[in-house]
């Protein structure tokens, strides 16, 4: 039986053993995003959910519950952004254009700006917890960017006129593999798919895409068949993502002034 690594779960005394055996916090980003008539449309935040309870259960720590909302809705999404972003409307009977600019008071700027204010403000509430390294797992890639900047943001601030020793680091987990498959990193292909088929299997469904194999497939990126998906693969891709978060973890536990000094590699 696991080991309960989900924050909001536990109980007080729970949460107190878990911190002071391995103080630290995992959130997971993500979003609610096109991937294919097959996956979710929340594939990106489950899969973050996921790889960190995974990554918890391997190498200690908790999970909170992840943050859905917040982020761009003009920027870096399939609906918005696709070339076939018409066609993803049409499936999910939205009319076209449903997620241009003007449909939002805020500007693609204000978004993102907010959404750091966030994520800085979430960091900030897993300290004051008690945490001693906080690991934003982020799930829709374009978050990467805004989470490693929040983490560099974190590392400048001061309380009571010094630096806290809280480590912030960001990944969103192909990036840390994809030396092994080049494949890595796709959007509602083989490698998104399979690992969805080995972190919840129960929400893909493979017959939902179109019976000829040669049909394209709408908002869907993959350098392989999506068809040739496989939990088999996934629980390789993620039990590698779970060794090397776990291994990058650790070392700031370990070493925690190593990641101040400016300019290190977030």
């Amino acid at each position: 039986m696991h080991r309960e690594t989900r924050y909001e779960r536990l109980r007080p005394r729970q949460i107190v053993a878990a911190r002071q055996a391995c103080p630290v916090a995992y959130l997971p980003l993500g979003t609610l995003e096109w991937h294919g008539l097959h996956n979710p449309v929340g594939l990106d935040t489950l899969k973050a959910h996921a790889l960190a309870v995974r990554c918890a259960e391997a190498g200690g720590g908790l999970v909170f519950p992840p943050l859905w909302f917040g982020e761009s809705r003009v920027e870096g999404l399939m609906e918005a952004n696709a070339a076939d972003r018409e066609q993803i409307a049409a499936a999910m009977g939205l009319p076209p254009g449903s997620l241009a600019a003007e449909s939002f008071r805020f500007t693609a700027q204000e978004q993102a700006e907010t959404y750091g204010r966030l994520l800085l403000h979430a960091l900030c509430e897993l300290r004051s917890l008690g945490f001693r390294v906080l690991v934003l797992a982020a799930g829709h890639y374009p978050l990467l960017d805004h989470a490693r900047a929040a983490c560099s943001l974190f590392h400048q601030m001061r309380w009571a006129g010094r630096r806290a020793d809280v480590v912030a680091w960001a990944f969103t987990g192909y990036e840390l593999v994809r030396e092994r498959w080049p494949e890595a990193g796709d959007h509602a292909g083989y490698w998104e798919t399979s690992l969805l088929l080995t972190l919840l299997p129960e929400l893909v469904d493979l017959d939902e895409l179109p019976a000829d194999p040669q049909a394209p497939l709408v908002g869907v990126h993959s350098a392989r068949p999506v068809r040739e998906a496989t939990a088999e693969f996934g629980e390789q891709a993620v039990g590698l993502i779970v060794e090397r978060v776990t291994a990058q973890v650790r070392d700031r536990l370990l070493d925690p002034a190593a990641y101040y000094p400016h300019g290190l590699r977030l």
